[in-house]
């Protein structure tokens, strides 16, 4: 009996040991603290998700030089490993790195630009705000169109100046040439620089005639045109023009016009400057002795019609096509002086269109010829007007 008792004795003592064995380690209070404020942190920085979710820009929340949070267009930018990541890994540009990791940095809101973030071509500006808890926020501002409208303005700017000081300076230096008295008794010479200081004074005019011209579609960029306008008999008066105008035959002339056109919603003036312009750059950049063919018919649903000239000439390298609306930019620099193209009808051409709330089109093919399309708006009829028959 006695030597049950102990056996007994002796499985509850090895039970007791087992479960000793088998109890957990004393509690880690400082992982505990730790793991209690990193929490408390991510609440901190969780807190403001759905504030920045909605924001356009990037917004980032860092703590510590990591990721503590980021908004989807962040995410989008930056991509979704960032959550936790170094900053200077996240956005790596020198001059971000530096005040972001610098945890002793004043942050005032002022923006640094970032240059080469992203692609090469763009232009970020990033704000650093100082929150509680030790929070930075920071937002990245995509300012590439605003960079890329200032270095349009300022090309345009030294553009149109280079553009008039050339004709100026032929002028003023023939002039000086005309006021030595053996030059000015030469009566061909004098005829022959008159002649190239008129040329030159009316490629001043034209140029500045097109930069006013360009002033005032932009100005009414944003007032679209209610008057109807008749595009066939505007296409026949543009042709009688340069018929009379430039000596030219019918032959030079193809013209396709369908019966029973629409009106289309336009500025008279602003359409037949377009067209024009169009006619004018098919005449001169097609080969001598090849006629130009204008076009008008209506698109498949009858919304737009679809005006098209063509030229046969020498064409133009696909990679000129997206650049030929740019303010003086030309294909052939040389070649266009020598014609009188002061840089600027195809740039009024799309201002016109836009203008209108159409569009337009440039296929080219080197060899054969460039046609140069655009898609107006026709007037629609008035919703709910109601014909009455004629009484007989």
């Amino acid at each position: 009996m006695k030597i049950i008792i102990m056996s007994a004795f002796g499985i509850v003592g090895l039970a007791i040991v087992a479960l000793e064995d088998r109890a957990p380690p004393p509690p880690d209070f400082n992982a505990l603290e730790r793991q209690k404020k990193r929490l408390l942190y991510q609440g901190r920085a969780e807190a403001y998700q759905d504030v920045v979710d909605p924001i356009t820009d990037p917004i980032l929340l860092i703590r510590n030089a990591k990721v503590a949070m980021a908004n989807p267009a962040a995410k989008n930018f930056l991509g979704n490993h960032i959550i936790g990541e170094d900053v200077r890994v996240a956005i790596r540009h020198p001059a971000a790195a530096d005040r972001l990791a610098n945890p002793n940095a004043e942050h005032t809101g002022e923006p640094i630009l970032l240059v080469g973030v992203g692609s090469a071509d763009q232009r970020w500006e990033l704000r650093i705000h100082a929150l509680d808890d030790g929070l930075k926020l920071v937002q990245l501002s995509d300012q590439s169109s605003r960079y890329a409208a200032e270095r349009m303005r300022t090309d345009f700017v030294a553009n149109a100046s280079h553009e008039l000081r050339t004709p100026l300076a032929a002028i003023k230096g023939f002039i000086e040439t005309l006021e030595n008295p053996e030059a000015g008794k030469d009566e061909d010479t004098r005829a022959r620089f008159l002649t190239i200081m008129y040329r030159e004074a009316d490629r001043m005019q034209r140029l500045v005639e097109d930069l006013m011209s360009l002033s005032r579609i932009e100005a009414e960029k944003y007032q679209l045109p209610a008057e109807p306008v008749d595009l066939a008999k505007l296409v026949a008066e543009v042709r009688t023009v340069f018929l009379n105008g430039r000596s030219k035959n019918e032959d030079n002339f193809v013209i396709s016009l369908p019966d029973n056109l629409p009106m289309i919603q336009g500025d008279h003036a602003q359409i037949s400057q377009l067209l024009h312009n169009l006619v004018s750059n098919a005449i001169k950049y097609g080969r001598r002795g090849t006629p130009v063919s204008v076009a008008v018919k209506p698109n498949r649903n009858g919304s737009m019609l679809r005006l098209s000239v063509t030229d046969q000439g020498d064409g133009i390298a696909a990679e000129h096509i997206p650049r030929l609306t740019e303010r003086f930019y030309r294909v052939d620099k040389g070649r266009s002086k020598s014609i009188g193209g002061t840089g600027l009808g195809l740039a009024i051409v799309k201002h016109i269109t836009e203008r209108h709330g159409g569009r337009m089109e440039v296929t080219s093919e080197q060899g054969v010829g460039t046609t140069v399309a655009i898609f107006l708006p026709v007037i629609k009829p008035q919703s709910g007007s109601i014909t009455i028959p004629d009484v007989i």
